[in-house]
């Protein structure tokens, strides 16, 4: 009886070692997610708490999607996700923008994703130009936003990275969308040089050279689409 009894006494003390060391290990992953290094990642402005939130929001969501696809043995592209089209998670007004935050949290699902399932690098020219496309369906709309840049969106540096961002951005997809609406035909805006490098007129003095490219696409989208309608 009383082996008996000194065997339950040992299952209940190892039950509650374990239980314990579960209640350890999950405190050090929510304190290693607290503490995740964001310096890598762009400041394109905005509060602390809004970037810290946003970044943290979305590396976890791109990562357990990205574990999820690797133990299903499949690559999806990010755009597939409603978690990262939405990119509201764990936002609330308290923190500011919400245009900032959602690009925060695109750029850390990606990198989230990327990381557990590597292989998604790999994805075809003919999947990322997919993407490319349904970006464009999803703006050609009514929209003709032109240069008033205060419809335009704000991700902080100085107004004159802003402004002259956009505007050279616009000029040169105006430019080539003109072209190819006189040819009848339309493109993916990664098809131009001009677009993939996203740098023309900048310099080192206007600030942040990513924010700036950032700001110099937005300009060419529409640039371009006011050109292939003859704006």
């Amino acid at each position: 009886m009383k082996n008996k009894s000194y065997r339950s006494w040992l299952t209940t003390v190892a039950v509650s070692l374990a239980l314990v060391a579960i209640g350890f290990a999950a405190a050090g992953s929510a304190e290693a997610q607290r503490r995740r290094n964001w310096d890598g990642y762009p400041n394109l402005g905005g509060s602390y708490d809004l970037r810290q939130t946003a970044l943290n929001a979305g590396f976890n969501e791109g990562s357990k999607e990205g574990r999820n696809d690797r133990s299903r043995n499949r690559l999806r592209n990010y755009t597939d996700f409603s978690a990262y089209n939405n990119a509201t998670k764990d936002y609330s007004s308290r923190l500011g923008d919400r245009d900032l935050y959602r690009r925060y949290f695109q750029l850390a699902f990606e990198s989230g994703y990327d990381t557990e399932n590597p292989n998604n690098n790999n994805r075809s020219d003919r999947d990322r130009n997919r993407d490319y496309d349904r970006d464009r369906d999803r703006n050609r709309d009514d929209r003709h936003w032109g240069r008033d840049w205060n419809r335009y969106g704000q991700y902080g540096g100085s107004n004159e990275l802003r402004q002259t961002a956009l505007n050279a951005g616009y000029n040169a997809g105006n430019k080539l969308g003109r072209d190819d609406g006189r040819r009848g035909r339309t493109r993916s805006y990664s098809d131009f040089s001009e677009y993939r490098n996203a740098t023309t007129d900048y310099s080192s003095k206007l600030g942040d050279r990513e924010l700036y490219r950032r700001y110099y696409r937005q300009g060419f989208e529409n640039g371009y689409e006011d050109g292939v309608k003859g704006y």
